[in-house]
């Protein structure tokens, strides 16, 4: 009982800091992008952690979530994806293809035989995009299995995607 005492006698001493914390729910938006750390929980799959604060190396199949713009009704919508094919990639596969799909439906394929920076954008149907947010899935095909550069599979270097109204 003393010890108990004297245990909280001697943490009254102590003075506490109080700290705001953002307990927030996180908001869903039109555009992802790598290097931005609110953006994650729109990272649904397929994503390895972000390199050097800037890009995230993919997976060959990767999913983002992303809510359609407000304008989409009135205005033509785009979806946009940037990313990067290292040269390591293409030394490997030669040849790749990007497709990217919103709810299942197929938007744009590319293929790809060159190493660069790309941005692939694609046409969305309005009959796609609700109020809702909606996954847009992106295949890269062939990417590099795991153990052939790297020990994790990889497809192309994520820098963002997003909805466009035009």
């Amino acid at each position: 009982m003393v010890a108990v005492l004297m245990l909280i006698s001697g943490c009254g001493r102590e003075k506490i800091k109080l700290e705001p914390t953002d307990e927030s729910i996180p908001v869903i938006t039109s555009t992802v992008n790598a290097a931005d750390p609110n953006s994650s929980v729109q990272l649904v799959k397929g994503f390895h952690k972000i390199e050097y604060n800037t890009w995230r190396w993919t997976m060959g199949r990767f999913v983002v979530a992303l809510q359609p713009p407000p304008e989409r009704k009135q205005r033509r919508v785009e979806l946009v994806l940037k990313f990067t094919i290292p040269e390591s990639v293409i030394n490997q596969v030669k040849s790749t293809t990007v497709s990217m799909l919103v709810q299942n439906t197929p938007i744009v394929k590319q293929a790809y035989n060159v190493a660069g920076s790309y941005t692939l954008k694609g046409d969305v149907p309005q009959t796609l995009l609700g109020d809702e947010a909606v996954n847009v899935e992106c295949i890269v095909d062939p990417y590099l299995a795991a153990g052939l550069v790297d020990a994790r599979e990889l497809g192309v270097v994520f820098l963002s995607a997003g909805f466009e109204a035009k």
